[in-house]
């Protein structure tokens, strides 16, 4: 079949007898119809969906990152547990060592007892103003001792070696007169608890 026989067919289809249609003809119709539709379908179906795979895309990389971190977490929890465990009897253990209101005086009496032996002379013990924080009070005592520097040392020593926290501020070391003694003033602070009561 030349190009003219082809051109001739072509110009005498009856649009209403497909069947009737020459092969190269259906054939070339179908492709054309096919093309249409895959076309038609990528520029109306798809293209509009492209922004919305691209953000479900970034979602997905998201989720996946928090999951990995949750994963992780979960797979240390039972360390944290057991991190948290030994943070609580630590906090116990310190809590223990705050006294509680009614044990401030002793604590006092056990510093000036400690002063006593290591042999220092007391020019001043002063308690000052508490000061409350969450679940503690500050308990400042200004104070000014005298004595050799082994008996200033021996002292400090003694109180930070007392059971309870108890912490030597603002030390100033001068010279005593005319003598080899030397003069301490210093802050010395307690802690105690604070009753429920208190905290309120």
């Amino acid at each position: 079949m030349n190009f003219r026989e082809a051109l001739d067919e072509l110009q005498s289809l009856d649009p209403n007898n497909v069947g009737a249609w020459p092969a190269f003809v259906y054939i070339g119709a179908c492709i054309i119809l096919a093309t249409v539709i895959i076309v038609g379908s990528y520029y109306y179906v798809v293209i509009p969906n492209l922004d919305l795979l691209e953000r479900e895309r970034r979602t997905e990389v998201t989720l996946k990152q928090d999951f990995e971190k949750k994963q992780k977490r979960a797979a240390n929890l039972d360390a944290y547990r057991a991190q948290l465990e030994e943070m609580e009897r630590s906090f116990g253990s310190m809590l223990r060592q705050l006294p509680s209101k009614s044990e401030v005086a002793n604590l006092l009496n056990d510093i000036s007892q400690t002063r006593v032996a290591a042999g220092l002379e007391e020019q001043l013990f002063r308690p000052e103003n508490e000061r409350p924080r969450d679940f503690y009070a500050i308990l400042p005592n200004r104070i000014v001792v005298t004595g050799s520097y082994h008996e200033i040392a021996e002292f400090v020593s003694r109180v930070a070696a007392l059971p309870r926290i108890v912490t030597v501020n603002d030390v100033k070391l001068s010279a005593e007169g005319n003598s080899s003694d030397l003069r301490m003033e210093a802050i010395i602070t307690t802690y105690r608890y604070l009753d429920e009561s208190e905290g309120e």
